[in-house]
């Protein structure tokens, strides 16, 4: 298949081969190129062999490489982006510095976003170089806003008792784990890792205190791996064969339309909308993969003693699949990024947080219409499913028989609800969007703006005596896991170490 690149195209004949594009060949060969260099990391350059110094200059270096590979010099983008940033942090202070780092890097991924697409045409790649833009922006701001933060308390994090060196900063920005993928992680959680730490206080500080029960060995992320990579290949398998048998494209078929049934439609808009998940699952989860294989995710022992390792997990597939509400869909998919935009917007907004929150996601993914088209219609499903389930929910759940019911109810009309919202997500422009929109007669927008006029925002004294019985029956072994270590946290999932830190922001908790 040939294609035009701004990377490599060395792999040119293999990409022929498969029949894909060859930024996308790129990205999976230099994923999987990453994936055997986490295994040679962790197992020669172990943070007890090695020091932080070379740990740190090797895994910036390799992450250079893997972007120079795919992108070509477009990847100077990440080191100008980071250093300017950088320049930022040490010049403006603590007290402004996330303010203006988050003007920067966001105006700066904005502009590099707009070129890309409106002035240079590179055919709508997957995989393009503000795809990594999108993580290191991510990573800057949250960097920014963590320091600040702890600037805020009367004492110190032991990470933050200096600024990050230049070497650190481009490590944890464009290291080679996370440069094509991400996740976005914590600062504090990178650099516990790098220096060999990260173990050691998972022990120590999820007891809330000294325990030396594990300390003669890591745990191994072997397994957590290899489960990862079985979940990676099925993904890739789906999308390979049943994902392009089911083009979302074929929503707004002029024939399709017209002479199809309205069950068929809803469920073909299901289908395709499922169909097109697998391939975020298959980069998230072996993105995820890299990390774990490098020693990078721990979070402590579940109830049995078993190791976790989903510190930096950006998914949780079954919850997705399953979701009964749209809040429970959205705390599951891309969780880095929804916590990011928690961190930085949602509890800092003055008003209106959830409309600031979709406004900023939408500015960070990118310039395309159908983007805010998206954003700005989840404003609105997601307050009117709020409000739905704040003045109803609570009407169900006494009988068992009748939760099973409502979960069924509410699992459908929330799967197709997000189907809706993200077909133009995916048809990224104004006319097939609003052809798709149009053919549905806008039902669902009207839906809602009906629910927020009738139904207050809200919850009800009663219903929210019943928050145990917001989950349906398929979530809740799951969910029970999750609670054992509590949920996954923005920084570092320590539970001492936060009520250590919220102990030094508010000192009238001490006891």
């Amino acid at each position: 298949m040939a294609t035009s690149t701004t990377g490599s195209t060395l792999l040119q004949p293999l990409s022929n081969a498969v029949q894909l594009p060859i930024d996308q060949v790129n990205f999976v060969v230099c994923q999987l190129f990453a994936l055997f260099a986490a295994v040679w990391f962790r197992t020669y350059l172990h943070s007890s062999k090695t020091s932080p110094f070379i740990r740190h200059v090797v895994a910036t270096l390799l992450g250079l490489y893997l972007a120079l590979f795919c992108f070509g010099w477009y990847a100077l983008h990440f080191v100008i982006q980071s250093g300017i940033s950088y320049y930022i942090m040490i010049v403006i202070g603590v007290e402004n510095m996330h303010k203006y780092c988050f003007v920067f890097a966001l105006g700066y991924l904005t502009v590099c976003q707009i070129t890309r697409v409106y002035i240079f045409d590179y055919g709508q790649y997957s995989a393009d170089f503000s795809g990594p833009m999108m993580i290191i922006t991510q990573k800057i701001t949250s960097l920014a806003y963590e320091i600040y933060d702890v600037n805020l308390t009367s004492c110190l994090s032991l990470n933050y008792r200096r600024m990050p060196t230049l070497l650190e900063y481009l490590s944890y920005n464009c290291n080679f784990m996370g440069i094509l993928a991400g996740p976005l992680f914590s600062y504090k959680d990178y650099i516990t890792f790098i220096e060999g730490r990260s173990y050691q206080l998972t022990q120590s500080e999820a007891n809330g205190k000294e325990d030396i029960k594990y300390e003669q060995t890591d745990p191994s992320p072997n397994i957590a791996v290899a489960q990862k990579l079985i979940v990676c290949g099925l993904s890739l398998l789906f999308h390979m064969t049943v994902t392009r048998t089911l083009p979302v494209e074929y929503n707004i078929d002029n024939n399709f339309r017209t002479t199809a049934s309205v069950p068929v439609r809803i469920i073909y808009l299901y289908m395709s909308l499922m169909a097109a998940r697998p391939k975020y699952y298959f980069a998230w989860t072996l993105a995820d993969a890299i990390n774990n294989a490098a020693g990078f995710g721990f979070r402590g022992y579940d109830k049995n003693g078993a190791p976790r390792w989903d510190l930096i997990s950006n998914l949780r597939i079954l919850h997705i699949e399953f979701s009964t509400s749209f809040k429970m869909f959205l705390d599951n998919w891309n969780i880095q990024t929804a916590l990011w935009l928690k961190r930085v917007c949602y509890e800092r907004a003055s008003f209106n947080p959830t409309v600031q929150t979709f406004i900023l996601s939408a500015i960070w993914h990118g310039v395309y219409p159908g983007y805010y088209l998206t954003f700005l219609s989840g404003v609105v499903m997601t307050l009117a499913a709020r409000a739905m389930r704040n003045n109803i929910r609570h009407y169900f759940v006494g009988s068992p028989s009748v939760k099973l019911w409502y979960d069924v109810m509410t699992w459908m009309a929330t799967q197709v609800a997000i189907s809706y919202t993200v077909v133009p997500f995916v048809l990224l422009s104004v006319k097939p969007s609003f052809t798709f929109y149009s053919s549905w007669y806008f039902c669902l927008h009207v839906a809602c703006i009906l629910v927020l006029l009738m139904l207050p925002l809200k919850r009800t004294h009663k219903g929210s005596n019943e928050q145990e019985s917001i989950q349906p029956p398929w979530s809740k072994k799951l969910e029970e896991e999750k609670n054992v270590l509590g949920h996954n946290s923005y920084s570092t999932a320590n539970s001492f170490n936060q009520k250590r830190e919220i102990t030094c922001r508010y000192p009238t908790l001490k006891q």
